[in-house]
């Protein structure tokens, strides 16, 4: 059974990130199921490039669920942060020892909830303060404990490819970034 990877969007998220995120782990043969948290399926990003959520987060079976991910961008990691059912999700998945995976400015849901303790990361410049108790890095990518965490836009494909390794192999992540000339 295909691992079902779960791309939470909220209005103002980063465009590229959710949509390479998406469509890498797409490529890869994973079961991605594009959420939103708006309560409408018509999600709207920062650069006002509409995308059609598969589900809202309401319907949503989080047993399912192999990993949650969150792409960055403003207003949307801070409309993620503020969403109650999201972050009981997330400390559900820290309990259940589960995957969980944010780039740009989303880490920022991780460190206000506390679960970062111990663990590196990174995020977008300037939101390093958010990542309480972590090991800060200036890495494009990481991977520490059961968090996967990636610094911005430009790093998005190699932000995903992480998450094919971990989902995957570390051989389907590189046959897809030969395949995608990454």
């Amino acid at each position: 059974m295909k691992k079902k990877i779960a791309v939470h969007l909220a209005d103002g998220f980063e465009e590229i990130e959710a949509v390479s995120i998406i469509d890498v782990l797409r490529r890869a043969d994973l079961d991605v199921l594009v959420i939103s948290v708006t309560g409408k399926t018509e999600v709207s990003g920062a650069h006002q490039i509409k995308v059609m959520a598969d589900i809202l987060f309401e319907n949503v079976n989080y047993d399912e669920i192999y990993m949650i991910v969150l792409p960055g961008g403003m207003p949307g990691a801070a409309t993620l942060d503020a969403h109650v059912g999201l972050k009981s999700q997330i400390r559900k998945f820290v309990a259940e020892n589960k995957q969980l995976a944010a780039i740009c400015a989303a880490p920022l849901v991780f460190g206000n909830l506390g679960i970062l303790e111990g663990e590196q990361a990174v995020c977008y410049p300037g939101f390093e303060n958010y990542l309480q108790g972590a090991e800060v890095l200036q890495v494009p990518v990481v991977e520490s404990g059961n968090f996967i965490t990636g610094r911005g836009p430009g790093l998005a494909i190699q932000f995903a490819l992480k998450i094919v390794e971990k989902a995957v192999s570390v051989e389907k992540a590189e046959l897809l970034a030969k395949q995608m000339l990454v």
